[in-house]
């Protein structure tokens, strides 16, 4: 069932248990845009299904937040304009190169370049994909692009990530809402869960330029803007006491510096600011 946020956006919740991300919609006076377009064609249908629902104007826009496949591998199934940034898209051209039968799959989780979690839920969603191919982007933008949608505009803007490095937020002025995809979350290199340290206080720089006041997010669904200042405080101190990749040394700082220990968010947040240190180095 799709969550109404007002009379002009709604969004699909995220599913942990399978890999599904929060999937949005923005409806003009004329048109309808979609944010990410689901982590199958499966997904993606359900979401079709949902909207049909709806009183809302045709879906005439698709934009996708970033090129990692729980985003974007329900592509096909929108007869709408695909956008997406330029980076967005040259990684995208990887995935159409690649064949979905088992055998393929296997032989790409075994090389790294697809998760067992991506090879799991394709043969899960997609049994009849022998033939599958992933279809081109329609629209390349390279750092903003301004969709009118009739009485309601939306600013799409690549920034810079902690998450990934093509990542697209779309802001919804008169609305005050941003669709974040992933991009405030952090990744994972050789098995160690981090955050980018040296693009935190950049990426939220390019966030908080916006006057929103909710926060749609790939694996939460939606936060208000207090959550959100609160995500963002126990990120950078816990970022502020992180100079090595000595945990120790950065509790100790963080102790000092706050006057107490750190929540169960810090500690977790300011192992993974070590582990970027660990990687980096």
């Amino acid at each position: 069932m799709l969550n109404k946020l007002s009379n002009t956006i709604y969004y699909l919740s995220n599913q942990d248990n399978n890999e599904r991300p929060t999937l949005g919609l923005v409806c003009g006076d004329s048109y309808s845009l979609i944010i990410d377009s689901g982590n199958s064609p499966q997904h993606a249908k359900d979401f079709l299904l949902e909207i049909e629902k709806l009183n809302v104007p045709p879906v005439k826009y698709v934009v996708i937040t970033h090129a990692h496949w729980d985003h974007f591998l329900g592509m096909n199934e929108f007869d709408a304009t695909v956008i997406v940034n330029s980076q967005t898209n040259e990684i995208i051209k990887e995935w159409q190169s690649f064949s979905y039968d088992d055998r393929s799959l296997k032989s790409y989780v075994n090389t790294n370049q697809m998760s067992a979690m991506c090879m799991n839920i394709i043969q899960t969603d997609m049994p009849n994909r022998n033939s599958f191919k992933l279809k081109s982007p329609d629209v390349i933008f390279e750092k903003t692009l301004t969709i009118d949608l009739g009485n309601k505009v939306c600013i799409l803007e690549k920034i810079k990530s902690t998450h990934s490095e093509d990542s697209t937020v779309i802001y919804i002025p008169d609305e005050k809402v941003v669709f974040l995809g992933d991009c405030a979350y952090g990744t994972t290199t050789n098995s160690l869960f981090h955050f980018k340290q040296s693009l935190l206080l950049p990426m939220i720089k390019d966030i908080l330029k916006y006057n929103a006041e909710m926060f749609l997010l790939g694996h939460e669904s939606i936060c208000d803007s207090t959550e959100m200042d609160i995500y963002w405080r126990e990120l950078t101190r816990s970022s502020q006491v992180v100079k090595s990749s000595s945990l120790e040394d950065a509790l100790e700082c963080f102790i000092v510096e706050n006057k107490r220990d750190p929540n169960n968010n810090e500690l977790f947040f300011i192992k993974a600011f070590v582990n970027d240190h660990i990687i980096q180095s």
